[in-house]
C-alpha cells in the first residue's frame, strides 16, 4: 500500500544502485513496488524491474552509448505527463540519481509543471566497483581525496580534465562512462604527471554474478577496458588506493585479474 510520501501525481527519482536488488534501499524497494508508471533506464537491473508491481506500466527510456536513446526533453515531458494525469511516477535510475544521472533537469521540469518531484539515493557504480574487487576509494595517508569524473559529453567531444586534478597522486579518481576515453584518460593522466604504473581498477557487472574486475596499470588502460569485455559499460578506479586489492584479489570471485 503506498505510504504518505508517494500520492497519485507526484514523481520520485529512485536510484536503481549498480544492479543487485540487495542492494537497494528499502525506501527505494517500496517506492519502485508502489509506483503506477516506472519510467527505467537501460542499465537498471532486471532483479530490480522484477520490484515493479504486475499491473503496473514499465518504460524503457534507457541511453547508451553509441546507440538509439530517448532525448532527454521527450523524457522530461514524458514523466510530468505521466504525473498529471494522476500517476504515481517513479524514474528509476541505475546507481545513484544525483551522479551523472539528469536530475537536475528531470526536477527542474517537474518544478516548472508544479508536479511535485523528490529524490531517493541509491549505491553509485564506484562504490559498487570498488567492493568487487575488494578495495577502498580512500586510505589514510594515501588517499585523501575522492573525485567522481564522467568521461562523456553531449557534444562528442573528448573529455578534458583539470591537470591539478589529475597530477594529484593523493586523489582516486572514479570515472564514468570511460571505455570509449581509457586511452585518452591515460594519456592526460600521465602527461599531468600521473606515474605510468598508477594502480587501476576497470569492473563491468559490478554487484551482478557475471561481474569481472581486471587490475592493472594506468599506461594499460585502453588495453584493459579491452580485455574486462568489449560491450559492458565499464566503471574505471585509478589511484593508489586500488593498489592492495590487485595483490589481494577478490577471494570470492573469479573474475579478478591482474594484468
Amino acid at each position: 500500500m503506498p505510504h504518505d510520501d508517494f500520492p497519485p501525481g507526484m514523481v520520485w527519482l529512485v536510484g536503481a544502485g549498480p544492479g543487485d536488488p540487495d542492494l537497494l534501499t528499502r525506501k527505494a524497494a517500496r517506492l519502485i513496488g508502489a509506483a503506477d508508471v516506472v519510467f527505467h533506464d537501460a542499465l537498471v537491473g532486471a532483479g530490480v524491474l522484477d520490484l515493479v508491481a504486475p499491473d503496473a506500466r514499465r518504460i524503457s527510456v534507457g541511453k547508451r552509448s553509441g546507440r538509439h536513446s530517448v532525448a532527454q526533453g521527450t523524457i522530461d515531458g514524458l514523466i510530468v505527463a505521466a504525473a498529471r494525469e494522476g500517476a504515481r511516477v517513479v524514474r528509476l535510475k541505475g546507481g545513484d540519481p544525483a551522479i551523472f544521472g539528469r536530475t537536475a533537469e528531470e526536477m527542474a521540469a517537474c518544478r516548472a509543471a508544479g508536479v511535485p518531484a523528490r529524490i531517493c539515493p541509491g549505491v553509485t557504480a564506484a562504490s559498487a566497483a570498488a567492493a568487487a574487487a575488494g578495495s577502498a576509494l580512500t586510505s589514510r595517508g594515501v588517499a585523501r581525496r575522492l573525485v567522481f569524473v564522467t568521461a562523456h559529453l553531449d557534444t562528442g567531444a573528448p573529455a578534458a580534465f583539470d591537470a591539478a586534478v589529475l597530477a594529484d597522486a593523493g586523489a582516486t579518481l572514479a570515472i564514468y562512462m570511460g571505455r570509449a576515453a581509457a586511452g585518452s584518460i591515460a594519456r592526460q593522466l600521465i602527461a599531468a604527471g600521473r606515474r605510468a604504473d598508477t594502480p587501476v581498477l576497470v569492473v563491468v557487472n559490478a554487484s551482478l554474478p557475471q561481474e569481472r574486475v581486471v587490475h592493472g596499470r594506468l599506461d594499460a588502460l585502453a588495453f584493459l577496458v579491452e580485455a574486462v569485455g568489449a560491450r559492458e559499460p565499464a566503471m574505471l578506479l585509478i589511484g593508489e588506493a586500488v593498489r592492495s586489492s590487485a595483490a589481494a584479489a577478490h577471494p570470492l570471485s573469479n573474475s579478478a585479474v591482474c594484468v
